[in-house]
């Protein structure tokens, strides 16, 4: 004999299991992260160069570039420490301190870059779109 509704049921199961299942399996595998290693002025820092439009409050709303560059996660030295993560920041805002900077990471965005650091800081202020600001720095070739 064969139910009623046979095929609403086993629909049913089957998008349970789809829906249900992967999350359970992620839940399991999140393990605690430990922080990244510690970053010290000279070090460098890797990874893809991705630029945003954001309106400068200072320039009366001009929408200007700024550039950020995401890697592993990285501690920063005492004061800062871990910028209120678990695991420190993985996102660095660089920032321009003249013309010919900012010419040059226009021309490398949406590429992996390696960059030395000399200072680094938590972001603190609302406008700032990354977790750690890169004040002073320098490309590195490759």
């Amino acid at each position: 004999m064969t139910t009623h509704r046979f095929g609403a049921r086993f629909g049913f199961a089957f998008l349970a299991a789809t829906l249900v299942a992967p999350c359970a399996i992620a839940q399991q595998s999140d393990a605690p992260q430990k922080p990244g290693k510690m970053i010290h002025a000279g070090d460098v820092l890797s990874g893809e160069l991705g630029v945003m439009k954001v309106r400068d409050a200072k320039n009366r709303g001009k929408r200007v570039a700024t550039y950020q560059i995401t890697s592993e996660p990285r501690r920063l030295p005492p004061p800062n420490g871990l910028c209120n993560l678990e695991t420190g920041p993985e996102t660095f805002q660089l920032v321009p301190t003249n013309d010919a900077q900012a010419a040059q990471l226009k021309s490398l965005s949406g590429r992996a870059i390696s960059v030395k650091v000399d200072e680094v800081a938590c972001a603190k202020d609302a406008g700032e779109m990354s977790e750690a600001i890169v004040t002073k720095w320098s490309v590195v070739a490759k």
